[in-house]
């Protein structure tokens, strides 16, 4: 196989899989036939949904202790028994992950959250920030009201749809 058969294939495999997010499947098979003993057979996958949700709330429960002095660990370690009963991603305040990276809940190192448990925000204010691929991506408030439940903490990883806040 030559360098540009190399390059073609390694584009149409990213093409697949930007298909596969674009269109929220979980899974995309194909043949390329090049010649008679030639061919290319790509499988690319993800895990379902239910599977993506499982493992962020996980997370959330093993962050209050990792965290300290954090106005979140109060939200993280006594939520009521209503919001235990619940999943967080079906509350209608929550605001879930655009991507699957790294969450950070400040600016920099060492400078206030963006937000706490109890603020009042406006729509399109910051509420965190997730690292994906060397890039910052800033996460906007969707609609304007009061932090209730901060679900991740500092440098904790995310997938996507994964509950990060929920707003009231």
């Amino acid at each position: 196989m030559t360098k540009n058969t190399h390059d073609a294939d390694v584009a149409f495999i990213r093409a697949l899989a930007e298909l596969l997010n674009e269109n929220d499947l979980t899974e995309l098979q194909v043949k390329r036939d090049y010649a008679e003993d030639d061919s290319l057979n790509v499988r690319v996958s993800r895990k379902p949904p239910q599977q993506i949700m499982a493992a962020p709330q996980v997370q959330a429960a093993a962050a209050p202790q990792a965290v300290t002095a954090s106005a979140a660990a109060p939200a993280l370690a006594a939520p009521t028994a209503a919001e235990d009963a619940t999943d967080p991603a079906s509350h209608p305040g929550a605001v879930t992950s655009p991507m699957v990276g790294t969450v950070y809940m400040q600016a920099e190192p060492g400078a206030p959250a963006f937000i706490s448990v109890g603020a009042a925000i406006s729509e399109g204010d910051t509420l965190l920030i997730v690292e994906a691929m060397k890039t910052m991506n800033h996460i906007p408030a969707p609609r304007s009201g009061t932090v209730k439940r901060i679900l991740v903490g500092d440098g904790d990883a995310v997938e996507f749809g994964a509950p990060l806040v929920i707003i009231e």
